[in-house]
């Protein structure tokens, strides 16, 4: 069984199964980590299926992961439902409320010709079953593209940070049930078009210090992630460079990450989950953005066409963890071959 994290490597799950839980995130509840995200296993070129659902595993160690099933599963008998598998439902976020004891539900969901909206769903138990309580959101009245959702953990305000699709990171707040914006937010990395556009945010908080890691936009292809830091939510941040300085292909090992996971029992071991959906792409960032101008077309108010990503087989996409280690203030992520949470305080 499996006893370390090995980056780049095929991870089975404890039946011996390819684990699917991509642009994936971790949530704790009580001694169980929950690992969940797209579930890709169908996701194969010439399928038309996005993805079949969101499924979510349970460890204790974060090495030997339990298959619990689809906790969002497809809607393939709707085709007008978010949940469709041919629908680019991306980078589900879960945040537990406390006030009611509901875990919500936030997609990402890009339809063919239409601006990318939100869904957003509820549950009483974090393995579901969720409920949809909002679909075809437009947050703010934009075209909301990869996010991550966040609530503080003394007050319990909700956070919803997201790119506005090919312009700029917003940072919005929720509502006290966290399912939906009150309309105060703040903007910040306005760019003109991709590839320069941050986009997959991946926040976290350190010693009253907050932290927003992104990525450029090139589709599948990796390309160097960028760390910022601000004394609040709102800003102003403060741009700190490459996360991945010793990487000579700048291309953040071959990944994008996904989100931030802080763990519980360690004093200060946070957790960089990234996908590496490409594991036969061995190119520098350079060709990386190359490769996007010929396959996409940047610009745009949005649309992202499914067949512009026909080519890419994520149904064999790989997992990138690595710990984070912290120059000062900054976030600096260097290789390992393998290493264990054991390693640390």
């Amino acid at each position: 069984m499996k006893d370390a994290i090995t980056p780049g490597e095929v991870w089975l799950d404890t039946d011996g199964k390819r684990i699917h839980a991509h642009g994936g995130s971790i949530i704790t509840v009580g001694d169980t980590f929950y690992w969940y995200g797209e579930n890709k296993e169908l996701s194969t070129p010439g399928s038309g299926i996005w993805h079949w659902g969101v499924r979510c595993y349970s460890s204790t160690d974060l090495y030997r992961w339990t298959d619990r099933g689809l906790i969002v599963p497809p809607e393939p008998d709707d085709p007008d439902s978010p949940l469709h598998p041919s629908t680019g439902m991306d980078r589900p976020h879960i945040v537990y409320d406390e006030s009611t004891g509901r875990y919500v539900c936030w997609l990402k969901v890009m339809s063919k010709g239409s601006v990318q909206r939100s869904t957003v769903l509820v549950a009483d138990d974090i393995l579901g079953p969720y409920r949809r309580v909002r679909s075809g959101l437009r947050p703010l009245g934009m075209s909301a593209g990869d996010f991550d959702l966040v609530v503080d953990p003394h007050d319990g305000k909700g956070y919803y940070i997201f790119e506005r699709v090919h312009s700029e990171m917003i940072v919005a707040d929720l509502t006290d049930d966290y399912t939906d914006v009150t309309g105060y937010y703040s903007t910040h990395f306005p760019q003109p078009q991709p590839p320069l556009v941050r986009e997959a945010p991946a926040y976290f908080h350190r010693n009253r210090k907050h932290y927003l890691l992104t990525s450029g936009t090139t589709g599948y292809y990796p390309n160097p992630s960028e760390a910022a830091v601000a004394d609040t939510y709102h800003g102003p941040w403060t741009v700190l460079g490459d996360l991945h300085p010793t990487d000579t292909d700048r291309n953040s090992f071959r990944s994008q990450i996904s989100s931030v996971f802080k763990h519980p029992g360690k004093e200060d071991l946070y957790i960089a989950l990234g996908d590496r959906w490409l594991p036969r792409y061995t190119a520098d960032s350079s060709e990386a953005i190359t490769a996007f101008t010929e396959h996409f077309a940047p610009g745009r108010d949005g649309d992202e066409p499914m067949e512009e990503f026909a080519h890419v087989d994520p149904s064999v996409a790989d997992y990138v963890w690595l710990p984070i280690r912290f120059d000062g203030d900054r976030p600096v992520i260097e290789w390992h071959d393998e290493w264990r949470v054991e390693y640390y305080a």
